[in-house]
């Protein structure tokens, strides 16, 4: 029979393991903080309530990826991008620090061995969308938030480890092969506390052929009918045309000003429709 201290530290492990693996980052070489692994400021942890520096790209600017590490976007086309709780769950196992937790049974699930509370949803009509956005710079010491336009949405992010955006045609082409691009990341209200995700990384549009720039981007507006909140859909609010990504909950350098119980989202609720953003042109 196992003894009661036994018992006690199994519990406390368990905990600890599940604690460590919640939440979820994009998984790429060419992204800052890409081998950082102290918690909580990995990839995957959330950020909240936190100074410009410490959320901005994660605090993982002195992290940078190999300058020949550069994630290459099909213009017109759709990149597959691996999202997960856990480094050891995607094809980048080998740098993991836990190695490989890959679950062959069930390869598409995010946080193998954990239930979806540890990506903040309920189920798969519970989530808020996650979004790919680029700023035109290839130096990331020069980018600022208003330099990023979101250019793809994926409105059933983050519910499959295998995630997919489109990426639009006219999309110009980047200042010496290198553009900065980021991911990020805000679920719903209902099943976790406020937060939001940002992961960084270097990127190319490959085989684009515009080279016209994109406007500067404006910051989004609530205008989708919101079920959740009673509140009908008001398109005359809507930020049509290129818009910033939804900086959101931190002590400095919010965009959004929304309440707890009603995050910003990368759906319609914010004209974010699902797909690339051809209104970005």
């Amino acid at each position: 029979m196992l003894s009661h201290t036994l018992i006690t530290i199994t519990i406390v492990a368990a905990a600890l393991v599940s604690r460590v693996s919640a939440h979820i980052s994009i998984w790429h070489p060419s992204m800052w903080g890409f081998n950082v692994s102290d918690s909580p400021n990995r990839p995957q942890d959330p950020l909240m309530n936190r100074p410009f520096k410490d959320w901005w790209f994660h605090g993982h600017l002195a992290s940078p990826p190999h300058p020949s590490d550069i994630m290459q976007l099909p213009v017109g086309g759709v990149i597959d991008t691996e999202l997960s709780c856990d480094k050891g769950a995607t094809s980048s196992y080998p740098s993991a620090p836990g190695g490989d937790t890959r679950d062959r049974n069930n390869p598409d699930y995010p946080c193998p061995g954990q239930p979806l509370s540890q990506f903040h949803t309920n189920g798969i009509h519970d989530l808020g969308g996650c979004a790919l956005a680029v700023a035109y710079k290839s130096d990331v010491n020069e980018v600022r938030p208003e330099d990023f336009v979101v250019f793809s949405v994926n409105q059933t992010c983050v519910w499959t480890l295998h995630t997919s955006f489109s990426i639009p045609d006219n999309m110009p082409a980047c200042p010496n092969g290198k553009c900065t691009c980021a991911w990020f990341w805000i679920h719903k209200a209902d099943s976790g506390s406020e937060q939001m995700y940002m992961t960084g990384f270097q990127c190319n549009m490959l085989n684009a052929k515009s080279t016209t720039p994109l406007p500067p981007p404006k910051v989004a507006r609530r205008c989708g009918a919101d079920p959740d909140n009673n509140v009908p859909a008001h398109p005359s609010n809507c930020t049509y045309g290129p818009k910033q990504p939804l900086y959101w909950y931190q002590a400095e350098g919010n965009n959004m000003f929304e309440g707890t119980y009603t995050p910003p989202l990368y759906n319609d609720l914010y004209h974010f429709l699902d797909g690339a953003q051809n209104d970005i042109f």
